[in-house]
């Protein structure tokens, strides 16, 4: 599978900017990318080495407001992504 079709975009949240710091890096991915997918991917696109892969699936569920359901919250998938400790991904620094 193609990088672009894994690596959705990244998260810019204040948890992901706080962990750049320790080299850890946040992306939301495809929904059927595994890890090694993931690693390879993070690394062809940014041309860095990645140690390790973490990866959180987020279910759907409904949104509901005032006792009743009015639609669904969709889910996401999230890889924090650990770098080797020279390694930097330019595109985030700025951010």
């Amino acid at each position: 599978m193609d990088y672009t079709k894994i690596l959705l975009r990244p998260v810019v949240t204040e948890k992901a900017t706080e962990l750049r710091e320790s080299n850890v890096y946040a992306f939301f991915v495809a929904p059927k990318a595994n890890k090694i997918e993931i690693g390879k991917a993070v690394e062809e696109a940014f041309k860095v080495k990645v140690t390790n892969v973490n990866v959180i699936t987020v279910k759907p569920r409904p949104r509901v407001r005032q006792g009743r359901v009015k639609g669904r919250i969709a889910g996401y998938r999230k890889a924090y992504v650990t770098l080797a400790a020279d390694n930097k991904i330019e595109f985030f620094e700025g951010v």
